[in-house]
């Protein structure tokens, strides 16, 4: 049978590249925006091009007309000179709001504020420049290669000839900052640098850091925050645009770099994030470090919400799942997303997240931290089991004999054979039982087990109140009625937790047990020969109780 040949424009077409625009080409399109940015600026156009427009054209003939992400955010072409010039054009209007260099005297600032303004503008301007070096590989026609470390991209393709350039993204490439660095001077001149550094020692530092990355300890940096708000909003907007137009985006993938970055905010400057000490977010053991959660990702949520980014997750769930993939925190054992630590002197067992490596928030804190010389990580201990021999257990303690009996010299008559084999069973009965009492194992440790968004403030008033059920801790304040675990609201008014605040949340999580359909969150009972009111927990969120011991939870707690 004939084969009919498929014609050749059935075939996908080749990659047909990027043209070889010139810079005016590619600002071109972007005119609207630059008219802003000097309207913004506030200068004559003299002015105006000498200090910002020149770098505006060295920065797209940098990044021409190659895009900031694969398939996410500004993934068009000329998506990151637009990021670019968003960013710097939402961070120099931030400048209007702040004072910079607020310790010095009015002269001084008058003189320092214009520079501060034109470093917060590159700053934002240059805050995705790494890219270049470490996301993509540009090519010509010919196979030959781009050295982005060596020259600008419009540079090369004059050089090369080129009139269009093709793009290949590196599989699996690391956010690497610090190389922005590297590709800084393509863009800002060294006789600029020279200019913001005139009268000052901070300027300079406090751009680089920006671009780079790494925090100043013990220092604000107002460029940087400056930078960073503007990105998420121009991100986040961006994000939102391609939604309605394109469907569906990656969202999540930009946030790494901030939830990183308000952790090395904390551990540097929150005392409550000092390790190893009492009370804190941050343990650091032989095993590993761990940060307690979700407490810790409260103390995230508040730091960048004052921050005022857009976009910024507020479930610690998302926090963790977001921190998972980027490979920050380390999975425990068994699929589950925390660990269980038992720090010193800790009364209960804490839940907890553990970084996959210490750098990531202890790099730059000096002194560096010393870890504990013990592990963290609680490791449930197996049941020993007795080997005593049973002989003497299993065998029946003779009758007590009384005054008045007479003992007999005649052995008793053997039993019969029925009887005999009821010994016997009775016997092995007697041996079961011992056998089980020796073996069995030791008390079980009551711990509560919530989902990760309860309240903060009522898991630790709960968390205290169920391991007062363990040996040891003092008597207990809670008790296990047929329904579940019955909590005083006494317990929360002694631990500072209002009892309505800690019905709600309860509530909300599902974790109360209600005394019918539409009955009320609370109970009246004898407690300690008071009647008392108190809630009732479901006894699926405590470790260490027999759920066969409960009435089984309603269809509404199921």
């Amino acid at each position: 049978m004939a084969v009919t040949p498929i014609p050749v424009s059935c075939y996908p077409a080749s990659d047909p590249g990027f043209a070889a625009l010139s810079v005016d080409e590619l600002l071109a399109s972007e005119a609207d925006l630059i008219a802003r940015i000097k309207l913004c600026y506030g200068t004559d156009r003299e002015s105006f091009e000498r200090d910002v427009l020149t770098l505006i054209r060295r920065y797209a003939a940098c990044v021409h007309l190659l895009p900031a992400t694969a398939d996410n955010y500004f993934s068009k072409p000329g998506g990151l000179l637009r990021l670019g010039l968003e960013t710097a054009f939402f961070s120099l209007q931030g400048t209007d709001a702040h004072i910079f260099s607020g310790r010095m005297s009015i002269s001084s600032r008058r003189q320092l504020e214009p520079r501060w303004r034109h470093a917060t503008f590159i700053a934002g301007l240059c805050c995705e420049l790494h890219r270049l070096l470490s996301h993509v590989i540009v090519t010509d026609t010919e196979g030959e290669v781009w050295p982005a470390f060596l020259q600008p991209l419009e540079k090369w393709l004059l050089t090369r000839g080129a009139e269009r350039y093709f793009l290949r993204w590196r599989p699996q490439a690391v956010e690497a900052r610090g190389l922005g660095l590297f590709a800084l001077p393509h863009v800002v001149p060294p006789t600029l640098m020279a200019d913001l550094s005139e009268g000052n020692t901070v300027i300079v530092p406090h751009l680089l850091a920006s671009i780079s990355g790494i925090p100043i300890y013990r220092e604000h940096n107002i460029v940087d925050e400056l930078v960073r708000r503007s990105l998420a909003l121009v991100i986040d907007r961006n994000l939102a645009a391609s939604a309605d137009r394109y469907g569906s985006p990656q969202y999540g993938s930009h946030l790494e770099r901030y939830l990183v970055d308000a952790l090395r905010r904390l551990t540097s400057g929150n005392s409550a994030w000092v390790p190893n000490r009492e009370k804190s977010r941050l343990w650091f053991g032989q095993d590993g470090l761990f940060l307690v959660w979700p407490g810790a990702a409260e103390d995230v949520h508040q730091l960048l919400e004052a921050d005022q980014l857009a976009g910024i997750p507020k479930a610690p769930e998302t926090m963790l799942e977001l921190l998972l993939a980027a490979g920050v925190f380390a999975a425990a054992t068994g699929g589950r997303s925390t660990w269980h630590i038992q720090p010193p002197g800790a009364k209960c067992p804490l839940e907890a997240v553990k970084l996959s490596t210490t750098g990531i928030l202890l790099a730059g804190i000096d002194p560096l931290p010393v870890a504990l010389p013990e592990t963290l990580e609680l490791k449930p201990q197996p049941a020993p089991i007795a080997t005593a021999p049973l002989t003497q257990a299993s065998e029946p303690s003779p009758a007590p004999i009384s005054s008045g009996t007479q003992l007999s010299l005649i052995p008793p008559p053997e039993p019969l054979a029925e009887n005999k084999a009821d010994m016997a069973v009775g016997e092995e009965s007697s041996r079961s039982q011992t056998l089980e009492q020796i073996s069995a194992p030791l008390p079980a440790s009551f711990a509560l087990h919530a989902p990760l968004r309860l309240n903060p403030v009522v898991r630790d008033a709960l968390t205290n109140a169920v391991c007062t059920l363990n040996d040891g801790q003092g008597p207990a304040t809670v008790c296990t009625i047929a329904q579940g675990l019955f909590v005083p609201l006494e317990e929360f008014v002694r631990r500072g937790v209002q009892p309505s605040l800690a019905m709600r949340t309860l509530t909300e999580t599902n974790m109360l047990v209600k005394q019918g359909r539409n009955g009320p969150p609370t109970l009246s009972r004898e407690f300690n020969g008071i009647v008392t009111i108190g809630i009732v927990l479901d006894p699926r969120y405590v470790n260490g109780l027999d759920l066969t011991g409960f009435a089984a939870p309603s269809a509404e707690h199921s």
